[in-house]
This record gives C-alpha cells, structure tokens and sequence, in this order.
C-alpha cells in the first residue's frame, strides 16, 4: 500500500466506523423504502457516436464517479454494477456478497480528448489496489478493485498498466487488481447517482469520498477540470 494510502484508510476507519454500504442503508431508512428492482437497469454496452466508453471498480462507487468525472476529457460517469453473474442485481443484494458484483462506474469519454490508457492511470492512483476485497472502510467482494476491458486491444493496455504501477514502487504490496472483460453493466438505484453532489453533508462524503478525491488530485499528473 502507498504509505499515504494506508493513513488515509486508517483513519477513515478509525474516525467514522462508517462503510458506504451503512451509509446507505441509514439514508434508505430515513427516506423510507429502498428503490423498486425497476430502477436497476442494464445499460446497452454502446457509446454515442465519437464517443467511448469504459468500466472500472475501485471501491465504493460513489468516490468513483466523483473522480472520473473530474477528469478532463470525461464526460459522465454511471454508478452501477459489473463483474457478476446475477442479472439485474440491486444494491441490498450486491452487499450479500453473493452476486460476484463488484460497485463499478461505467465511464463516457472523449477518446479524441482522453485515452483509455490514460483512464488506466486515473484507476490506478485514485485507491489502494493492493487490498482484495476492500476499500478503505468498505469491506467485501463488492468492493474489489477491477480493470475492465472491452477489446483485445484494452486488454493489452490493461495488462501493460498493471505490471508498470506493480513495477514502480508506488505500493508497498503487490496489486491485486482483477483485469475482466466487461460483460454487462447494470445502472445503480438513482440515490446512488452523483451521490457526493447531492448529499455533501454525509459523513462518509466528508470523511472518506473527499479526503480520498483531495489525495487523487496530489497524486494524478494528468490534466483535471
């Protein structure tokens, strides 16, 4: 693990003793109900003309979208699920950990602006890849750390991407990033959407997604917006 990694995910535990899995369940509570099985829904796995697309879990989805979106050259990023069998999975049944569904934004680009390999790096220095089945607080094969790819082309870059940041020195582990092709994606419920815009006052968006996104932004060298 990068050693500023490792102090930021031990004192996101120590602090909140909060997941993004419990976070959720309290807002759900408080509202109410969760959503119907109707708002999941799976995604045609084709991007608008001159556009692309790519998938990538990394932890709790909420911190994802928030980063790749910050990228330049991104357009909009999903919160949803990928990389299980189950069709149509909600979010009460991805957390029994027995879907093979991980949290994972699919990602809508400009490759004209920003290239898949680069999106690759965003991945790499935006969480601890070192860590199977967690992220920080969030614990379980949801949470697992993944590169999806949708090309034989993809795949080589992904390959290529995890052996450069294993071979750098960044983390003090070995990565454990599992390299998938993306098989389906299905939208999460849409409290999930832009979660960290519209709930700016949750304690896990204070204590985790932005001490996580203000570290991305140290680390990243590429151009941010």
């Amino acid at each position: 693990m990068h050693k500023s990694l490792a102090t930021f995910s031990f004192a996101a535990v120590i602090i909140l003793f909060i997941s993004c899995g419990g976070s959720t369940t309290t807002n759900n509570e408080r509202e109410g109900k969760a959503q119907q099985d109707s708002d999941v829904r799976k995604i045609e796995l084709k991007a608008p003309q001159g556009k692309a697309i790519a998938a990538f879990a990394e932890g709790c989805f909420w911190c994802s979208e928030h980063i790749f979106e910050a990228v330049v050259g991104v357009d909009s990023a999903v919160s949803g699920y990928a990389g299980g069998t189950t069709k149509n999975p909600t979010y009460a049944l991805v957390n029994t950990e027995t879907t093979g569904h991980a949290e994972t934004v699919l990602v809508y680009y400009d490759p004209k602006v920003v290239s898949y390999e680069e999106l690759t790096k965003v991945f790499f220095t935006s969480h601890d890849p070192t860590t199977k089945d967690r992220q920080g607080p969030d614990r379980g094969s949801s949470y697992r750390s993944i590169l999806f790819y949708m090309s034989p082309a993809e795949l080589d870059i992904a390959v290529k991407a995890k052996k450069t940041f294993d071979d750098s020195g960044m983390f003090e582990n070995a990565i454990v990033s599992e390299i998938m092709p993306l098989k389906a994606f299905y939208r999460a419920e849409e409290y999930h959407q832009d979660y960290i815009e519209h709930n700016p006052g949750s304690p896990y968006v204070i204590g985790v997604s932005i001490p996580r996104f203000e570290l991305f932004k140290k680390t990243y060298k590429g151009k941010l917006k």
